[in-house]
């Protein structure tokens, strides 16, 4: 996917969307879509079936028109199985073919099989959503796939950057018992929000500075959820111009299993930005390792199997005479560690640290062991001590301190074989 700003095409359109955008739309549409993928079912009815879709570009009859979508199913496809389903909408002026062939905003490489990808193609490139068609293409999309293929309905996701994040918004808002979660990149409200009261589980990414989309219409996205969730209102940090840095905040006080998460960052309007530099990067960005531990946080819901109550009675325990031990508090900073990307004789890694107390953090420090043969060649976000062996990681003067529930990341290039990841990995604070 070519992520670049198209700051001239998105900037010339971006308020007649807004004035267009209000059209009305009939709110039955894919209600019938919406009954039959809601419930308690964990499968599809694709399930134990041969299947007769293929990866590639799909054709689909939508709305009285021939739309198209591409679709990727996972290498070693097994027809038992329940796969989880992302959906990538791609921006204005962009395509299907574009959120494909850079892996569905770089979720497809983390996914490691695991997972069902499709990309719908916008209408003139976009997501107007005149009178709920795009709506009626996503629960046409999802019949189709799930008749032929075994998706777990409780693993259901979306996302999609500026135009995409705004159609991510719109089936928020509509598809609230169908969608887990949803995440949005530099979106506003440009495709409708039909509904949009209940609960869904949401994480926005927005730059502080975005020319085309004001963050400030990436704030009111985020509060709807807030809202819907119950979660605590709250004015999050955001990282100052200048800091090349991101924040990222996990909301308090949200309803169990509908979290809201806010990553404001230091850049303009684009899908992937790189701590520590101002030059977006589709395989250095931290957006897509945050956004798949955010989709990948919810755990399959399947209806669990009914045990007959015992025929004698339970033996009576004697309570305990000494109270129970208690679980002190999180304490200090918490780091952890993946693999990024790899090639012959390298790769690059990524180390999040997250603050999970309420207390605002000044300062950390990550220790960690590279494996044999491996030696960090470049290192950013962050001042090491060692390139091989035991290494030792500082903050760098922009990502020091952390507040309460807020997390930062430093990344690194290596050489030697990327297979093996980092071990004894601790995190301290001051």
């Amino acid at each position: 996917m070519k992520r670049r700003h198209l700051l001239s095409s998105l900037s010339a359109t971006a308020v007649l969307l807004a004035a267009t955008v209000g059209g009305a739309w009939s709110a039955s549409s894919g209600n019938a879509a919406q009954a039959a993928t809601t419930g308690t079912l964990a499968a599809t009815a694709g399930c134990g079936r041969a299947p007769t879709l293929t990866s590639g570009t799909r054709t689909i009859q939508s709305g009285g028109q021939n739309r198209s979508y591409i679709l990727r199913i996972p290498d070693g496809y097994d027809r038992n199985r329940p796969y989880r389903l992302v959906v990538g909408f791609h921006w204005l002026n962009g395509s299907a073919n574009a959120v494909a062939s850079a892996g569905y905003y770089g979720l497809a490489p983390l996914a490691n099989n695991s997972t069902i990808f499709v990309a719908p193609q916008g209408i003139d490139a976009g997501w107007a959503n005149t009178n709920g068609r795009d709506l009626t293409l996503f629960d046409n999309i999802l019949q189709q796939v799930e008749g032929d293929l075994c998706v777990d309905t409780s693993q259901r996701f979306v996302l999609g950057w500026s135009y995409g994040g705004a159609m991510s918004y719109a089936v928020a808002c509509a598809r609230p018992t169908v969608v887990r979660a949803v995440a949005v990149l530099s979106g506003a409200n440009l495709s409708g929000c039909n509904g949009g009261t209940q609960a869904v589980p949401y994480f926005g990414i927005h730059g502080t500075h975005d020319s085309v989309l004001n963050i400030s219409l990436g704030r009111s996205l985020r509060d709807t959820f807030v809202r819907n969730n119950g979660c605590t209102a709250q004015n999050p940090p955001e990282p100052g111009q200048g800091s090349l840095s991101h924040i990222t905040t996990v909301y308090s006080g949200c309803r169990s299993g509908y979290p809201v998460q806010w990553a404001a960052f230091d850049g303009d309007h684009t899908p992937s930005p790189v701590d520590g530099s101002a030059s977006p990067n589709d395989s250095r960005t931290w957006t897509s390792g945050e956004i798949w531990r955010f989709f990948t946080q919810f755990q399959s819901t399947t209806t669990p199997p009914t045990t007959a109550p015992p025929t004698t009675a339970p033996p009576t325990t004697t309570p305990p005479t000494t109270a129970p031990p208690t679980t002190p508090p999180p304490t200090g900073c918490v780091a952890t560690y993946r693999t990024v990307n790899s090639w012959p004789g390298g790769f690059q890694a990524e180390v999040t640290v997250a603050n999970p107390t309420a207390t605002t953090i000044n300062g950390w420090t990550v220790r960690l062991t590279l494996a044999g043969g491996q030696a960090i060649s470049s290192l950013w976000n962050g001042t090491s001590t060692g390139t091989t062996g035991d290494v030792t990681v500082r903050n760098a003067p922009y990502n020091g301190a952390l507040g309460g529930n807020t997390s930062t990341t430093f990344g690194y290039t290596a050489t030697g074989d990327g297979a093996t990841g980092a071990s004894n990995i601790t995190c301290t604070s001051p």
